[in-house]
This record gives structure tokens, C-alpha cells and sequence, in this order.
């Protein structure tokens, strides 16, 4: 397996991963979206916003659209779970169309990120490596606190083996992403 198909392979896991837990997610009450809880953020609706808002900033590097640390004007965009999980999968689906639309060539490619502190340049490869890990940390800190609720975390880890594809077959046709 080349390196362009896996990263098309953590774009799609990506997808599937929210979808999962984005389900999970709607059946709390807004109450218990907005409940204070431990983690790194405070609630379930600011670790999701942030990990939208994470997002938006490496697609947008990644696609040179220019909008930078403007992305970061507000740190929870979405108040409401509907808007926000809509929102998070058209990320998804745009990032799978990016990375579709990628040669493997392109994961050598120099990506300027707009940092505070001016800017930094890396590959394509390591920001797309970077924005799967990151999403996969603040999943893991929203399927922890809602281990603390009375709705049960999804499962999150079978989508790469060929004994897991039937599971996940249902859920990709609603993401319409393949």
C-alpha cells in the first residue's frame, strides 16, 4: 500500500469516525453537550467545535485558500449539535475530496502554515498526518467524557481491516464518500 492510499484511507476513517460519534453525541440532551466535564476542553460541544475549527485550518492550508488564523475568530462557532455536525461533515467531505484529488507527488509538497509567530512550512504529508492525529486525540478526550454519561461511547477502531468492511458499509453510504 503507497502513502497516498492510506491517507485516503484516515480521510475516509476520519469521516466514519465523527459520523460515529456525532451519532452517539445527538442522543445527549443540549444540557448534557454543554455539561462541564474533565478534559482538555471543558465540554463535549468545545472539544467538537475545536476539533472543527483545527480542521478547517489545515484543509485550508493544505487547499492554499488563504483564510490562515482567520479560521480562529471564535472558539466554538456552533452552539447547536445539528449545525455543528453538518458543518464537521462537509469538512470531511471536502477533505476527502482533497486528498482524492492528490497525486502522491503532492505529499512532498511545501504547505505554508500561518502561525502566530509568522510562517511555518512542512510537507503536505506531515500536515495531513498531523490533522488525522489530532482528530483522533480530541475524539478520544469526546469518547471519554461521554463514558461519563448515560449514552455508551461508539466504537471507533474497526474500519482498516477487511473482517471489520461489513460493518462499516451502511454508515460510508450516508456519508457519501465511498
Amino acid at each position: 500500500m503507497d502513502a497516498l492510499a492510506i491517507m485516503r484511507g484516515f480521510a475516509r476513517n476520519s469521516a466514519w469516525a465523527n459520523h460515529r460519534l456525532y451519532g452517539a453525541c445527538a442522543q445527549l440532551s443540549h444540557e448534557e453537550q454543554h455539561a462541564t466535564r474533565t478534559s482538555f476542553f471543558p465540554t463535549i460541544m468545545k472539544t467538537l467545535n475545536h476539533n472543527l475549527i483545527v480542521d478547517w485550518y489545515y484543509i485550508d492550508a493544505l487547499a492554499r485558500g488563504g483564510r490562515g488564523q482567520a479560521v480562529f475568530a471564535s472558539d466554538e462557532p456552533f452552539a447547536e449539535l445539528a449545525a455543528l455536525r453538518a458543518a464537521q461533515l462537509a469538512s470531511d467531505r471536502e477533505l476527502v475530496a482533497l486528498v482524492d484529488r492528490m497525486q502522491a507527488a503532492e505529499l512532498d509538497d511545501d504547505i505554508v502554515l500561518e502561525r502566530r509567530v509568522g510562517p511555518k512550512h512542512d510537507t503536505a504529508g506531515a500536515v495531513l498526518l498531523h490533522l488525522f492525529q489530532h482528530q483522533i486525540h480530541h475524539r478520544g478526550q469526546v469518547h471519554a467524557m461521554l463514558a461519563g454519561t448515560r449514552v455508551a461511547p461508539p466504537q471507533l477502531d474497526e474500519y482498516f481491516l477487511r473482517e471489520d468492511q461489513p460493518l462499516r458499509t451502511r454508515e460510508l453510504d450516508e456519508l457519501e464518500i465511498g
